[in-house]
């Protein structure tokens, strides 16, 4: 909350250096604003970004630092004997006075001790904020003043302006940029933890899939097995079940809207076609545990069939449904976006609209299309919530869709829920999968750029 204040306050703010600047602008020619060289209102960004592009940086660094230098305050306020404790057992207790001070924990029975750190913690949350209120708008204010003074009939503000807002975006184009490694980076470094304990030829070969690990070396399956083959199947099969449904719908349904139907028509189907992307996954996850699951069970027995209450087919079918607007709409503006002359040369050579669109359209337009199944790819792959409540968390190797599966995105979440030791085989195999799943996406969309280079070249 008190962020959000800040940040209210800062835009406040400059929107009166932007004023400021403005104005001083037009007093310096008397109010005739055809003697400057910029625009007012390039004079006034300019003395708005002075105010807000400083104040910003420091705002970033705070937050980013803010954290960690409190937590090792508070660590130091700690006694020595908690000192020498783990760093997991010295984060939960941190997490634990941190929840005392915010009054998410309301106990009588509380240490004294905790509670003064609490109070401390508190304490030292304070002075952070209200440091990081008065050092920000001392920053942003110095910006207004400084920016002030250049303010002349002849400064080239809108120079000044466009060179600011150029290194914005080179800036945020390489946070961008630096976040993506990061992510790489990191999924790296777990997984190769993660591959010193476990081998590489049990994970991607393996057929056995329980990462529960025991507490003690005597029980069961105190080393769990980690064969994500299982996974990966489970996966595989929920994606094919919903592209049947999703590409045949979603592309014959572009087809029709954009080559068949009349304007009005398309005009009200569209807009309700886009509407199942609007919906919740939780929803869907509940329509397909309490609807689609028990119908296709009870369907299957009276044919003879076994089916399991939670079935890859349930998850499979519902995912579909789901993702028809990702193919549907991106292949209805491909389609449309096919040049008109193209359809008129093929009927002034005797096509018929079947034809032309079977010969022409659709192979013009196929880029865009498998672009947009790669979307559609992509977002069955990293659905979670579906599967959850309608396929189950069974790690079954098997190809028979009506048995319960489970997949790599589901794993991922089971496997990170909750305080985790990042120590064990357990939590690090989340990053393995992670991995896997992204090398997967990384060769879809390495394929994808070869099929459109590949046509593209026909029709351009």
């Amino acid at each position: 909350m008190n962020t959000l204040l800040l940040i209210i306050a800062l835009l406040a703010m400059t929107t009166l250096a932007y004023h400021v600047g403005r104005k001083r602008a037009l007093a310096s020619v008397g109010g005739n604003g055809h003697l400057l060289h910029s625009l007012p209102s390039y004079h006034g960004a300019y003395v708005a970004l002075w105010c807000i592009l400083p104040a910003a940086i420091i705002v970033f660094f705070w937050l980013s630092s803010e954290n960690a230098i409190i937590n090792s305050m508070m660590v130091s306020s700690l006694s020595l004997e908690q000192q020498d404790l783990s760093t997991a057992e010295i984060n939960l207790i941190l997490s634990e006075i941190r929840n005392i001070a915010s009054g998410a924990i309301r106990s009588t029975n509380i240490d004294e001790t905790k509670l003064a750190l609490a109070d401390r913690y508190g304490e030292l949350q304070f002075l952070s904020t209200a440091g990081l209120i008065v050092v920000t708008m001392g920053i942003g204010a110095m910006g207004l003043l400084y920016s002030r003074r250049f303010i002349a009939p002849r400064f080239r503000a809108r120079r000044w302006v466009e060179r600011m807002v150029m290194g914005l975006l080179i800036a945020c184009s390489i946070i961008a940029i630096l976040t993506t490694i990061g992510i790489v980076l990191s999924l790296l470094f777990e997984a190769s933890r993660f591959f010193t304990k476990v081998s590489p030829i049990e994970f991607l070969f393996g057929l056995h899939w329980s990462p529960q690990t025991a507490l003690r070396a005597d029980q069961v399956g105190s080393t769990g097995a980690f064969g994500a083959v299982p996974v990966f199947a489970g996966t595989l099969l929920i994606t094919i079940i919903a592209m049947i449904v999703a590409v045949p719908i979603g592309l014959l349904s572009a087809i029709y809207m954009a080559e068949y139907a009349t304007p009005h028509f398309r005009s009200v189907v569209k807009p309700l076609l886009e509407i199942l992307a609007g919906v919740p996954t939780v929803v869907y996850g509940f329509f397909a545990a309490l609807t689609v699951g028990p119908f296709i069970r009870d369907l299957g027995e009276s044919v003879g069939l076994n089916v399991a209450s939670e079935s890859a087919l349930a998850a499979g079918l519902v995912m579909g449904i789901m993702i028809i607007p990702f193919v549907s709409s991106l292949s209805d503006d491909v389609i449309n976006a096919v040049p008109q002359s193209l359809r008129d040369g093929a009927f002034a050579m005797g096509a018929t609209k079947s034809e032309t669109i079977r010969q022409i359209i659709i192979p013009a337009a196929l880029p865009g299309i498998v672009g947009s199944i790669l979307l559609a790819v992509s977002r069955a792959i990293g659905e979670t919530m579906i599967v959850v409540m309608a396929a189950g968390l069974s790690a079954n190797f098997t190809a028979n869709p009506f048995e319960a599966v489970t997949t790599v995105t589901v794993q991922i979440v089971t496997l990170l829920v909750g305080d985790q030791e990042f120590d064990s085989a357990k939590t690090l195999a989340a990053f393995a999968l992670g991995l896997i799943l992204f090398i997967v996406t990384l060769i879809l969309n390495v394929i994808a750029l070869t099929v459109v280079r590949k046509y593209r070249e026909k029709y351009d």
